[in-house]
């Protein structure tokens, strides 16, 4: 018997791999979507995207406004605002747009990132024409009183405890990228910081509804079961008649200059572990160079199987964890990778084997196999983010106003799946120097920066 298990073991095993190594074939390649662009008179983008599988429409307005947006002194605008675009508007009162839609079989929602701000909700296809109406009319008439702005506030302000504050290294990532950026506004963070939440003013607020809450900075995606033509008619008729901005939708954004020398920044943090950080500057999402980088971020950092993971916490025990990100934006980001320090190990060694997996992938590249795994990984999540409407209108909605192309759709797939282990030594060669390297080391002992005030 233990003689037939073995046997089969190893077939298993031998199957497994010879399976793990079978590159992608273009037969299982997502079928493309099938979609319609319009642009009405006022500028506002509409895409449509027909899918009868189930009677249920998809409907998200994308505010190409985000932290990013937002000017010193006045962070958290782009989120905050999103919470008052619940607060009612001349025919909805405030709190009552969730739990109409939720009424009528729907679920209705919103979020903020640092480029744009997104409002969408999932209903029953005969309730399309309930849902185009009320987000025109909040589009157009939001109210915007003093009481329910400083009750918002102060639930932003305990969102901001919840999520970032209280937690055990839940500054983190706000540390990283206020020290990783010099002048662009990815530097502060999405939610913003207390004492600018603080300072806020009612007049603050209806200045940015009327600069970014426009349609002309609107792109209005509806993905499920219509007749187009009966869209197209709600959608003129509800949304045509709200006039364009006055001015230009402001795109003053600083640009983060190409660092020249490494930096190296020290903190304390009320931490229970040393965390070091390594930090690169990287491109803007949809840049040449981001697929090859994508690619090295699944490779070096994602999961337990990844490199930093395998060396630093399995092979060496020098980190309790350590993991990694490319933050891919409408602008150029950072790709950084950290590790929290094990009891006992000091954060030099730690920083030197961070830095020693940076400059193997610059001498030694990756492996047909670690890239065929990424590819594999890749088509995974690409496959089953095609499994829903909502899914679908987000890979459109990010086409559309981040990468400006609504061929990246689609186009995206071919393009990862081209990517070669050339491709991914040469990008690791021209970004991780140390002329764009951030060293961070946080430790957990005395005073807190204040970096986040």
């Amino acid at each position: 018997m233990m003689r037939r298990l073995s046997i089969a073991f190893l077939a298993l095993v031998a199957l497994g791999t010879v399976l793990w190594l079978v590159p992608l074939q273009a037969a299982i390649r997502p079928p493309k979507l099938e979609y319609q662009r319009l642009v009405l008179p006022n500028g506002m983008v509409v895409v449509l995207h027909q899918d009868k599988s189930t009677p249920i429409v998809h409907v998200e307005l994308w505010y190409h406004v985000g932290s990013k947006n937002e000017k010193p002194g006045r962070t958290g605008f782009a989120h905050f605002f999103e919470h008052m675009m619940f607060k009612g508007s001349k025919n909805v009162d405030p709190e009552q747009h969730t739990s109409i839609i939720a009424s009528v079989g729907g679920q209705a929602n919103a979020y903020t990132n640092e480029d744009t701000t997104v409002f969408w909700q999932t209903i029953p296809a005969q309730y399309l024409p309930l849902a185009l109406w009320m987000e025109a009319d909040r589009m157009a008439t939001l109210r915007i009183d003093e009481k329910p702005f400083v009750a918002e506030r102060e639930v932003v302000k305990e969102e901001r405890r919840m999520r970032i504050e209280n937690p055990p290294f839940g500054l983190l990532n706000e540390l990283i990228t206020f020290h990783a950026f010099d002048v662009h506004p990815y530097k502060h963070p999405v939610i913003g910081s207390m004492n600018d939440l603080n300072a806020a003013t009612i007049d603050d607020v209806r200045d940015f509804y009327n600069t970014y809450y426009v349609p002309d900075n609107a792109t209005l995606l509806i993905a499920g079961d219509f007749e187009t033509d009966n869209v197209v008619s709600l959608v003129n008729q509800y949304f045509a008649r709200i006039p364009k901005s006055s001015t230009p939708v402001p795109r003053d954004i600083p640009k983060e200059p190409m660092h020249t020398k490494e930096r190296r920044v020290n903190l304390e943090q009320p931490w229970p572990l040393p965390a070091v950080v390594v930090a690169y500057q990287a491109p803007y999402n949809g840049h040449p160079d981001s697929y090859p980088m994508f690619v090295m971020s699944k490779t070096l950092s994602d999961g337990q199987t990844s490199r930093i993971y395998r060396k630093l916490v399995y092979e060496t025990g020098l980190a309790l964890t350590a993991f990694g990100s490319s933050s891919f934006q409408e602008d150029p980001g950072i790709f950084y990778a950290v590790a929290l320090v094990n009891p006992g190990k000091s954060p030099d060694e730690v920083e030197k084997a961070l830095i020693a997996e940076f400059d193997k992938l610059k001498a030694d590249g990756i492996t047909d196999r670690e890239l065929q795994r990424a590819k594999n990984q890749f088509s995974r999540d690409y496959i089953l983010s095609r499994l829903s409407i909502k899914e679908k209108a987000s890979q459109m909605g990010h086409a559309e106003v981040i990468q400006k192309d609504m061929a990246t759709a689609d186009g995206e797939f071919d393009t990862f799946l081209k990517v070669t282990t050339d491709d991914v030594k040469r990008a690791a060669r021209q970004y991780f120097i140390p002329e764009r390297r951030m060293v961070m080391r946080i430790m957990p002992k005395g005073g807190v920066e204040e970096v986040a005030k």
